[in-house]
C-alpha cells in the first residue's frame, strides 16, 4: 500500500509518498510543488491540480492524507491557503483516493511525541523513521510526516 501525504501551501506544497509492507514503512518519493505569487489565484490552483495529478499518476498511491489548515493572524492568507487546500483535496478525490485529514498538532505528536515540535525535530524524526528519505525541503519532510501520521492512525 502507498500513502501520499500533503503539506498544503499556496506558494509551495510538500508531497511525500511512503510504502507500507508487512507493517513497515519505507520512503518512495517526495517533491515540492511551487506556484508563482505573481500569477492569478485561479492559475495557481490549476497548476497545483496538474502537478499533483502527474505525481499521483506516476506513483499510484492507494490512500491520501493532508494536513489541516490552521487559522493565522491574517484572515486573507488563511482564506487563500484554504483555496489551495481545496484544490489539492479535489485533485486527490478526482484520482479516487480517500482523503484523511490530520491537524498539525496530531502530525507532530505522532511523529515526534510532542505536539508543538519544531521543524528541525520533525525533519530529524522523519529521517530516523525513513532512513532513505531524500527530502529537499521542510515542506517535503512535513508531507512525509503527514503520511507517517496516517500510517499510525489508519483504519485499514
Amino acid at each position: 500500500m502507498r500513502i501520499i501525504g500533503i503539506d498544503p501551501g499556496l506558494t509551495k506544497t510538500g508531497v511525500g509518498i511512503i510504502e507500507v509492507k508487512n507493517n513497515n514503512i519505507s520512503f518512495v518519493s517526495s517533491a515540492t510543488i511551487y506556484s508563482s505569487p505573481n500569477q492569478q489565484l485561479s492559475l495557481r490552483l490549476s497548476f497545483f491540480h496538474k502537478e499533483l495529478t502527474k505525481i499521483i499518476n506516476f506513483y499510484q498511491p492507494n490512500v491520501s492524507a493532508i494536513e489541516e489548515t490552521f487559522v493565522n493572524n491574517n484572515p486573507l492568507s488563511s482564506l487563500k491557503l484554504g483555496h489551495a487546500r481545496g484544490s489539492l483535496i479535489l485533485s486527490l478525490s478526482l484520482a479516487n483516493l480517500e482523503v484523511f485529514e490530520y491537524s498539525t498538532t496530531k502530525v507532530k505528536k505522532t511523529v515526534t511525541g510532542v505536539g508543538r515540535a519544531e521543524k528541525h525535530q520533525i525533519q530529524a524524526m522523519v529521517k530516523i523513521l525513513l532512513p532513505l528519505a531524500d527530502f529537499k525541503s521542510e515542506d517535503e519532510a512535513d508531507a512525509l510526516a503527514v503520511a507517517i501520521c496516517h500510517f499510525h492512525h489508519r483504519l485499514i
